[in-house]
């Protein structure tokens, strides 16, 4: 999974001025709430690495919105590592309300103009705004075409952020102090695809928002005169909100903060739930709880899942030699869960370099597995010797567990080594937010001929990783550990089932032009010509040849 990411997560928060104080922290001003945007964003981390920003709100001020964004994690560009200048930052920021945001993407990585929150500023006060947004738009080609068709609009950047930020624009130009309702509900009837966002213009009016179907999470939060959203629960708890206080928006409703009002309100009707289970899986930190759900235990029942297949269908011989290693951090939860259903010690054979770097925004494909080297330490007094059942998240692409696998043997001289997945195969592009856009980029396909999984495809898909063996969940499991029915998830990259139209069409389309290098139509949003392949498709084409040389290095 360490090839899998996320696009962003987002922030906001707002003091309500006159409402009373707030008993969350000590000596707390109203216009310190903005300092608390990069507390929220560290906890989510885990979400976006690339860049962080903030935008605050203060009456009053020259710039009544104010952003700060730059490339880097969140301790960079909120200088963490020197107080005064954090503290300096902090002052020149300060608000009594404000919105965040971190992301990762594939392009635009060393564009600074790719960070968010997307400020526009405007003579109209109510016009002039700024947001921030985790997803991605299905129908982004066909929103950009038709915004530009006239040739009165330009879009800077390709991507579905600016798309968005158009969309507002339009909306509320020359429409007075509009309602923020009305705009949220006129917007997303032409959006298809995955969003949730924080939005905040001059006039000190907030809006926290969730897509229809709710693929994407959003957590909001209340206590006094302190209104807190978030991505996950985890960056609210952190805030010293109580699990009471925490509540997941239902999908298609928003909360507005508007002259001192807070409602919570439906913008769009919400005909089905297709909840990311990627978010429970992997995303999401796992301390976090969504839509009601702890993540924890979402993945600790995905590791007693795994032992009770073991039980069932043993592929080797467990015995007293026998142990389980965690691919660290995120399979912690699902091996200890299997190994207490298997009664198998659970042991930390592969530890994390916590200053290792982030391989997925490694320019190449040679620096990426140096980066992977580097990464994990295996521990050859834990796996020496040993049958080790590895338990992974998921394999996308597969080059990063080759590797991987390559030292388990090698440098933890473990003696076997059965590689456990919990998740089901991965066989379908995203189009909603998670940095997977091509079939060609992904292993199980390729291996799965007939679309079928059996465990002689199993076996031949352990050759090819360089694995003694190989099991996956089945898609059944996903719901069962989540806790929720499967007609409330989207599984799409697992299944094929997409849940909104413009989905459906891109996977048309991805499987049109399966096996034939690029194109642009399926691979959104991206930034650059038309003829330049894809990041994700060079990266493909990288692993391919990477796959190669690690299979015939682990033969020799």
């Amino acid at each position: 999974m360490s090839e899998l990411f996320h696009e962003c997560g987002v922030a906001a928060i707002y003091f309500l001025k006159g409402q009373g104080s707030s008993d969350l922290f000590n000596d707390f001003e109203p216009d310190d709430a903005a300092s608390l945007i990069p507390r929220m964003l560290s906890d989510m981390q885990n979400r976006g690495q690339l860049s962080a920003g903030l935008t605050s709100y203060m009456e009053g001020r020259g710039q009544l919105l104010d952003t700060h964004k730059e490339i880097g994690t969140v301790s960079e560009v909120f200088r963490y590592s020197h107080t005064a200048k954090h503290k300096s930052l902090m002052q020149k920021y300060a608000g009594n309300a404000a919105i965040g945001h971190v992301r990762y993407a594939t392009c635009g990585r060393d564009d600074h103009s790719y960070a968010q929150p997307f400020e526009r500023h405007d003579l109209v006060k109510s016009e002039w705004f700024s947001f921030a947004f985790n997803g991605q738009l299905a129908n982004y080609n066909e929103l950009s075409d038709e915004l530009t068709r006239d040739g009165r609009h330009h879009l800077a950047r390709q991507s579905d952020t600016e798309v968005i930020m158009h969309e507002i624009s339009r909306h509320n130009s020359g429409n007075g102090h509009f309602a923020l309702l009305d705009m949220m509900s006129k917007i997303s009837q032409r959006l298809d695809g995955a969003y949730s966002l924080a939005y905040i213009n001059a006039c000190g009016d907030m809006l926290i928002a969730r897509d229809p179907l709710g693929i994407k999470p959003m957590c909001v939060a209340r206590r006094g005169p302190l209104i807190a959203a978030a991505s996950e629960s985890v960056a609210l708890v952190n805030l010293g909100f109580n699990h009471r206080e925490i509540i997941s928006l239902k999908p298609g409703h928003a909360m507005t903060i508007v002259d001192g009002e807070v409602r919570t309100e439906r913008f769009a009707n919400s005909p089905r739930h297709a909840h990311c289970f990627f978010e429970w899986i992997y995303f999401a930190n796992v301390a976090s709880h969504l839509d009601g759900r702890s993540v924890y235990m979402a993945r600790t029942r995905l590791g007693a899942a795994l032992a009770e297949q073991e039980k069932k269908q043993p592929l080797f011989n467990i015995d007293a030699d026998t142990i389980v290693v965690p691919v660290p951090d995120s399979s912690r939860a699902a091996a200890d869960g299997m190994a207490y259903g298997l009664g198998l010690p659970c042991r930390e054979g592969l530890i994390r370099n916590r200053a290792s770097g982030r391989t997925f925004i490694e320019k190449n494909q040679e620096q990426r597995i140096q980066q992977v080297k580097l990464k994990y330490t295996p521990l050859p007094e834990v796996m020496r010797g040993k049958k080790v059942i590895l338990v992974e998240d998921s394999i996308v692409r597969s080059t990063t567990l080759q590797i991987l696998l390559k030292r388990v043997y090698d440098d933890g001289e473990a003696a076997e080594v059965h590689v456990r997945v919990a998740c089901p195969p991965i066989v379908a592009p995203c189009f909603y937010g998670i940095d997977m856009s091509t079939m060609d980029e992904l292993f199980a396909p390729a291996m799965m001929s007939e679309g079928i999984m059996t465990q002689s495809v199993e076996q031949a898909m352990a050759t090819k990783l360089g694995c003694d063996s190989l099991r996956y969940l089945p898609v059944s499991a996903i719901a069962d550990a989540i806790e929720l029915p499967q007609a409330e998830l989207c599984q799409a990259c697992i299944t094929g089932d997409y849940p909104t139209p413009g989905g459906t069409k891109m996977y048309q389309i991805a499987l049109e032009h399966r096996g034939k290098g690029t194109t642009r139509a399926f691979d959104l949003p991206n930034c650059r010509p038309a003829n330049e392949p894809s990041q994700t498709n060079k990266m493909a084409v990288e692993d391919s040849k990477a796959s190669a040389n690690i299979a015939a290095a682990h033969k020799s």
